[in-house]
């Protein structure tokens, strides 16, 4: 039974009803429950972003490009751009909790001619970006499976059909368990987390400790540099950059849960930028840990078993003892596809909700048995599924999923900042739970950005040269069918009926000294209709202008009383 109308749900705890009352303010009807305490949404956002399992299953990108010099500085350069992006997006979260993340901040952001197409822009490329991400979950563990089957069977050859069917079958697993176990998803993430930080411990000491004392110099880790891509020295150290945006990248997974959260607008931005911060020491202890005890580079980049297992294999010089290893991460990203698929569902569940895609009416129903919006989860399978349908044509294909999500996600991310920075932060809230300041804030801005424009450059290259059809990199096709499919959709439907999110008050709340009357009040002969909020005095206040705060927002003095002119 699924039903787009009011959804009857469980009785929460007491603050919910205050979260749904703010969410109503932003004006959205809550539908999900929040099954999510501070501490499962940590574990999801680290499921997600899963950094150091990223990492590892994906060194085949950075070693032949750039080599430990890209691994290690890479993953630094990488770490601070993704936590200055991560804070800006946590500071617009914490005033806009809404699941439809980025593409509402953009809404929000944006001036009333620009939002719709705008936002529109934004949903699209966000939600294409966490289409993805849940494919590179099926995409490396795929790696990772047939990378055990070659340690064992020294005669067999990996065929990309073989990491294909690996590769959906971790993609419908995950269908299953958001389907119809998604109460237990918090359990779940808890779970994940665990196991995910009980992995890189356990991989880190036994790597160290089966490898004594045949290390590697610190001249190795820290300064070799290795380039067998064919582009120069310094265009293969930004292509092997991918490595490390790939393990950082995901983190506004938790602005699409936020209506599944308690106190969204405090926990959601504090789990942001946690899950950056969290992935980067693991992952940098991490990889620091295996070039130490790797012996062999030529073996590590050229074996069929791939680069992790291999070094699992000469530090442990036992093939039981590495596949026991490689079993972390293995599991670990079925764990980390289980919850890209949540959020990806989330954000398309979201956008269809606002109009976005086409049959948005069906896509964002929700089944009320399980409190799942399951046509949107079964349109994510479905296209994650065609997508990963590239393993079977190109040898270059976990680059192209690779790079397709990062490229995507990150432009994403920077519609907003980018509009922040241009219009001034001073339109966001005054009185926000999360707070950079000026200098801090225009810092994190501006050095976010520069990571969007250099990755989406760079990161659409073809990983080697000379380039062949077989090894070119297939992201700026898959690019050019998502901005078609937009472009489309907006001329047909989008531009006469799109509107972006709206606001039906601002923040739900009483802008402080005046008592808002939310009557609206349309002018009569503008080219768009403008909502007035009629307002009266609570207490008179000499110099007093609360209306600096609300976002798109002028005073216009009226005879005996003032009115707040709310622009959308």
């Amino acid at each position: 039974m699924e039903t787009d109308s009011k959804i009857t749900r469980r009785p929460g705890r007491a603050g919910d009803a205050a979260d749904d009352e703010r969410l109503r303010a932003l004006g959205f009807e809550p539908e999900l429950e929040r099954n999510f305490s501070f501490l499962s949404m940590i574990g999801f956002a680290f499921a997600i972003l899963n950094s150091w399992t990223a990492l590892a299953a994906s060194l085949n990108i950075a070693l032949p490009s750039g080599g430990p010099v890209a691994i290690i500085w890479g993953l630094l350069v990488a770490g601070v751009c993704n936590l200055a992006l991560s804070a800006s997006l946590a500071e617009i979260c914490s005033v806009y909790p809404t699941s439809g993340g980025v593409y509402h901040f953009t809404a929000m952001l944006s001036t009333p001619r620009l939002s719709p197409v705008l936002s529109w822009i934004c949903g699209w490329i966000n939600t294409a970006g966490w289409w993805a991400l849940t494919a590179t979950g099926g995409a490396l563990g795929g790696q990772l499976i047939t990378g055990v089957i070659a340690l064992l069977h020294p005669n067999y050859t990996v065929q990309r059909w073989h990491i294909f069917l690996i590769y959906v079958a971790y993609v419908i697993g995950a269908f299953f368990i958001n389907a119809f176990f998604v109460r237990l998803l918090p359990t779940i993430n808890k779970a994940a987390l665990l196991w995910s930080i009980s992995g890189v411990v356990i991989i880190t000491v036994t790597v160290l400790a089966t490898a004594s004392p045949n290390y590697q110099s610190g001249d190795f880790v820290f300064g070799t540099y290795i380039n067998e891509t064919g582009w120069n020295n310094g265009v293969a150290w930004i292509l092997g950059l991918l490595q490390a945006g790939l393990g950082l990248t995901g983190y506004d997974a938790v602005s699409h849960m936020v209506e599944e959260i308690h106190d969204p607008s405090r926990n959601a931005p504090k789990a942001m930028v946690l899950a950056v911060v969290i992935g980067l020491v693991t992952g940098l202890m991490f990889l620091i840990a295996l070039l130490f005890a790797l012996t062999d580079v030529d073996a590590v980049i050229s074996g069929t078993a791939g680069p992790l297992l291999s070094i699992f294999y000469q530090a442990t010089n036992n093939k039981a003892g590495a596949i026991c290893l490689d079993m972390f991460p293995i599991v670990c990203m079925a764990f980390a596809t289980t919850g890209i698929l949540t959020t990806s569902s989330r954000m398309t569940y979201a956008f269809a909700r606002d109009g976005g895609l086409p049959f948005s009416r069906f896509f964002s129903r929700v089944q009320k048995k399980h409190d799942v919006p399951m046509n949107a989860l079964i349109l994510s399978t479905i296209i994650v599924i065609i997508f990963g349908c590239i393993y079977l044509g190109s040898s270059s294909a976990l680059n192209a999923i690779l790079s397709a999500s990062v490229v995507a996600l990150g432009v994403s991310y920077g519609i907003p900042v980018a509009i922040l920075v241009i219009r001034g932060r001073h339109i966001l809230q005054a009185d926000r739970s999360f707070k950079l300041g000026s200098v801090l804030g225009y810092t994190a801005n501006l050095i976010g950005l520069a990571w969007v424009i250099l990755t989406t450059i760079f990161f659409l290259f073809p990983p080697d040269t000379p380039v062949t059809a077989e090894n070119m990199n297939y992201t700026i096709a898959a690019f050019a069918v998502v901005f078609i499919a937009a472009a489309i959709t907006w001329v047909v439907k989008g531009r006469k009926h799109y509107k972006g999110p709206q606001l039906k008050h601002i923040h739900g709340t009483e802008v402080e000294g005046v008592e808002m009357d939310v009557q609206r009040v349309s002018t009569k002969g503008s080219p768009k209709p403008i909502s007035y909020w009629e307002t009266r005095e609570k207490k008179k206040r000499q110099n007093h202008a609360p209306w600096k705060n609300i976002p798109n927002s002028r005073l216009t003095k009226g005879k005996g009383k003032q009115v707040i002119v709310f622009e959308q």
